[in-house]
Parts: C-alpha cells; structure tokens; sequence
C-alpha cells in the first residue's frame, strides 16, 4: 500500500542529502570563475610589461582555464565522482590528441619560445629559414613576411625557431661595404688616399665612426680593396649607392683604372705544325 508519509521522508531525506551539495556546487562554480577571470586578467597585464602581447594573453587564458578546470573537478568531487580516472581519461585524450598534432604543436611551442626571448619583432628585416623580408605578423603558429619585392610570405614558427636568424635591422647604425679593385701599376699609398676621400666625401654616414679603406688581395687581375662607412640601418641602400658612386668618380679623377679580368696566355714551342 501506497505511503505517503514515507514518500515525504524520502523526498525530505534526499533533499537534506543533495541540497547542501547543490548550493556548495553553484557556490564554488561562481568562486571559481571569478578568481579565474581575475588571476587571468592580472596574469595578461603583468605578462605584458615584459613580453609580447600574444603571449601575455596566451599565459592568462592557461591560468584561467587551468583554474575552471580544477573547480569542476572540485564539483565532481563533492557528489562522490572518482576524479583519479576521469584525470587519467584527459591525460590519454591529450597524449592522443598530442600525437595527432605533432607538427603544430611544435610550431606552438616554438611561437612560444619566438614571443619569449624575441630575437625580432615586428618590423623587424630578417634572413631565415631561406627568406629575408619584413616581419608582419608574429602569432603562436606562424610569421608573417613581406619580401622586399613586396611578396607576402607566411612560415611555420618550428623552422624558423630551428634555424639560424639574423636580425638586419637589430641596430640603428650598419656598416656599408664597398668592393673595388684598381690596376695593378697604381700605388698604393695614392689610391688609399683617393678611396679615403671618396668615404669622408658620401653624405649621410655616421660622424662618430671613421670611415676604413681596407687593402683585402692581390687578385688575378686587380688589386682589391674594401671601402667601409658606417651609417643609420635605414639608409642603408641610399649609403651604398652614394658610396659606390663616389669610389667610382674619385678613381676617375685621379687616374687610377678599375681594370676587366684578364688572363695571360703563354705559348710554349717553336711555333712549326
């Protein structure tokens, strides 16, 4: 027979026994996602003073997932869900999932490692991974360049970070080197002092270096010569073009030849067939 009385304790039974848990879940639910929002926030912002902003944000999204993630374990736990096994679940889900996503991760943790000890930055002119262009864009994943020939180039960050970088424009102030060679029959000491003053002649070079004029060879057919000026990184093109063709005005003033290759051909024998 049907007792009501015993329904009512029942019902009053399961309440008292699931209400406390239900009001201690949606409390923590609220505590959690409340301390995540702030650590994450205040995560990003102190990240930020130091590093890149894509990975300050990345680093404030881990803080506050890795909290909301540690709360609903703490929900589960509270209506007597084993959470050892359910952890042991995500850990084979996230090394299966690890090894599906090899290449991408690793280009993850290679943007990672781009953003954190930055050996460039956006606007930046670098050589690697068999490119030089301007950087566009540094995300997790890839880099974004603009060759100088304005094509749009975009790079895994695994082979850049696994490969040698070179930073043109990491300095304000570059060095333009200059190649020449002169005849053989000109003296040394009248062409050091034409190429020294076509250096201190080019506009535009830094006026805290000295300009260098440099006897590198005694080549085939020439004597080479390195003429170097420093000046901003900027300017570079305009530098080496103006030194390039002050060189080649000063030469000519003075007489000194830049002479084509040329071999000697010596014919041994008497000449009969």
């Amino acid at each position: 027979m049907f007792d009501s009385e015993t329904v009512v304790n029942s019902l009053y039974q399961l309440l008292a026994d699931f209400l406390p848990k239900v009001v201690g879940v949606v409390v923590l639910l609220i505590v959690t996602w409340t301390v995540a929002r702030w650590l994450g926030n205040r995560t990003t912002r102190m990240v930020e003073t130091r590093l890149e902003v894509t990975l300050a944000r990345f680093f404030g999204s881990l803080v506050r997932y890795g909290i909301i993630i540690m709360g609903v374990l703490g929900c589960l736990r509270i209506f007597g869900f084993e959470t050892t096994s359910f952890a042991a679940v995500l850990a084979a889900a996230g090394l299966a999932v690890g090894l599906a996503l090899q290449g991408t991760l690793s280009n993850f943790s290679a943007g990672v490692m781009l953003l954190a000890f930055r050996p460039f930055k956006v606007g930046d002119v670098v050589g690697v991974a068999g490119i030089r262009g301007k950087v566009i864009e540094l995300s997790l994943f890839t880099t974004t360049f603009d060759t100088p020939d304005n094509r749009r180039i975009i790079v895994p960050n695994g082979a850049i970070f696994g490969s040698t970088i070179e930073n043109v424009t990491f300095h304000e102030v570059r060095r333009v080197d200059i190649e020449v060679g002169t005849d053989y029959g000109a003296d040394l000491d009248r062409t050091r002092a034409a190429l020294m003053e076509a250096a201190r002649s080019v506009e535009g070079q830094d006026p805290e270096r000295e300009p260098q004029v440099f006897l590198k060879e005694l080549g085939d057919s020439a004597i080479g010569w390195s003429v170097r000026v420093w000046g901003p990184t900027a300017d570079y093109f305009v530098l080496h073009e103006a030194t390039t063709r002050a060189v080649k005005k000063r030469l000519d003033e003075v007489g000194i030849g830049i002479p084509y290759p040329q071999m000697d051909v010596h014919v041994q024998g008497n000449g009969t067939a």
